[in-house]
């Protein structure tokens, strides 16, 4: 179920206003403005009026800034226990104004709005309920309130609505393909893990996200590994918060594909937390990509210094109920990996704290990520060197291979083309003598190359010298 955060304190003043500018615009002459929204899974077509910016609410579960309100906890506990007072409303305004990843930092989209209302005046309609309450166009009333633009086009939900029409509406308005803009990606996981928490079934999220259901499971996903990674983070009462991965989004799906594709569990946890140490140390995809389920063990234990090579504690052995077995222990490797992963997740935590912290202890912390990240930077040059040098080792293999793939498929082909008689056969025959002066070719460099010839090799040498 969605949060239901009740109705703003005196809202009966504003809902008769609301009601007096409907009837006025119902009685006024000409055609009256409307709006198009979702409406309980309809079309509906909601009157248009104009509210005074000052008197409208923003929405506190808004998906924009959900990720975002961890930002300050404290105000984010006072948002939760009374949505409506001025402290909580000025704290929402603040963080629509704000960047998805660094609300600390003014967002230039904000700035751009700015300018676009004061040149151009509002070109789209928010949406409220009777009780004032945005569900569409929060970040609008900002942008009105910040250049004291004194009302705010708005349409009107239907009086009946609820918390859950209220949740639904944006949603669907947001995924319009017309909507300029989008949730941060963050906000975007989370609106997806809440639709999968309402009962909806993956295919029909895909659907609503105008997407598909693998992006789905991808997106649940990475959203587990984020919320594992916001826990594992915690020291000492700090920790990272789902919104400092704004950035990651390009690196955390390529994650994702390069460990279903791998087919052992260990080397895929292996690369796993090796390159999600690398991402928290906020390298580039380029980089990234680099670190294979070898990495740890071939490029980075040598490098790392003494003080971050914490070994694992041995695993408590587990009995599984009822059977009197011993469950299946836990590998040394990856648990090594694990902690180290660790270790960087709890250093950037302290510094993203930032003056929170104390000064020592954030100097140390910004040390030891400075040296972990130099270390890491090294691993994954050479790593990277070694995986360009394979790609070259495997480069002639691979072309034979797809030869072979080609070949096969000209095989089907033929069968195809006898049996309807299409094969041009002289073109055909054109192209086979280009293939015996490839294959000649192939087999003079392959023997220059190769010191002790195979059975492949082998054969290749005497088909060519019949010619």
């Amino acid at each position: 179920m969605t949060t239901d955060f009740g109705i703003p304190p005196g809202s009966s003043g504003l809902r008769e206003l609301v009601e007096q500018r409907l009837a006025e615009a119902s009685g006024a002459s000409g055609v009256p403005e409307t709006l198009k929204v979702e409406f309980r899974g309809a079309l509906t077509n909601v009157q248009v009026i104009d509210m005074p910016v000052g008197k409208l609410f923003y929405n506190p579960g808004t998906h924009r800034i959900r990720a975002q309100r961890s930002h300050d906890l404290a105000k984010d506990e006072a948002l939760s226990s009374d949505p409506w007072s001025d402290e909580s409303q000025d704290y929402l305004h603040y963080l629509l104004t704000t960047l998805p990843a660094d609300p600390s930092r003014r967002d230039p989209k904000f700035e751009e709005l700015q300018e676009s209302l004061r040149d151009h005046s509002q070109l789209e309609p928010g949406l409220i309920t009777r009780d004032g309450i945005l569900v569409n166009g929060n970040t609008r009333r900002a942008a009105l309130k910040e250049i004291a633009a004194p009302t705010i086009r708005v349409g009107v939900l239907p009086a009946s609505c609820t918390w859950d029409d209220i949740h639904a509406a944006e949603l669907a308005l947001q995924l319009r393909p017309d909507h300029r803009r989008d949730y941060s990606y963050i906000n975007h996981l989370l609106a997806v893990e809440e639709q999968l928490a309402l009962g909806r079934q993956p295919a029909d999220i895909a659907r609503m996200f105008r997407t598909t259901s693998p992006v789905v499971d991808r997106d649940l996903w990475v959203l587990n590994n984020l919320r594992d990674l916001v826990r594992r983070s915690e020291s000492g009462g700090f920790s990272l918060r789902m919104m400092d991965f704004e950035d990651a989004k390009e690196k955390l799906a390529e994650l994702y594909r390069t460990v279903q594709n791998e087919r052992s569990k260990e080397k895929a946890d292996l690369l796993k937390e090796a390159r999600l140490a690398a991402i928290v140390l906020d390298f580039a995809k380029t980089d990234v990509r680099n670190i294979g389920a070898d990495f740890q063990a071939r490029f980075l234990d040598q490098r790392l210094p003494e003080e971050f090579k914490t070994k694992a504690p041995a695993p408590a052995v587990k009995v599984i109920p009822g059977l009197n077995r011993a469950a299946p222990a836990t590998v040394p490797q990856v648990d090594t990996a694990r902690a180290l992963t660790d270790t960087v997740l709890k250093l950037k935590a302290i510094e993203i704290a930032g003056e929170k912290a104390e000064p020592k202890r954030l100097a140390e912390a910004a040390k030891a990520k400075e040296d972990l990240k130099k270390t890491f930077d090294e691993a994954i040059e050479f790593a990277g060197k070694d995986f360009r040098m394979r790609k070259k080792r495997q480069a002639a293999p691979d072309r034979v291979a797809d030869a072979c793939k080609d070949l096969d498929q000209c095989v089907t082909d033929l069968a195809i083309a006898r049996g309807n008689g299409s094969l041009d056969q002289e073109t055909f025959d054109e192209k086979l003598v280009e293939l015996r002066e490839a294959l000649t070719k192939l087999a003079v460099a392959a023997g220059k190359t190769i010191d002790l010839p195979g059975d492949g090799l082998t054969w290749l040498t005497a088909a060519v010298a019949t010619e």
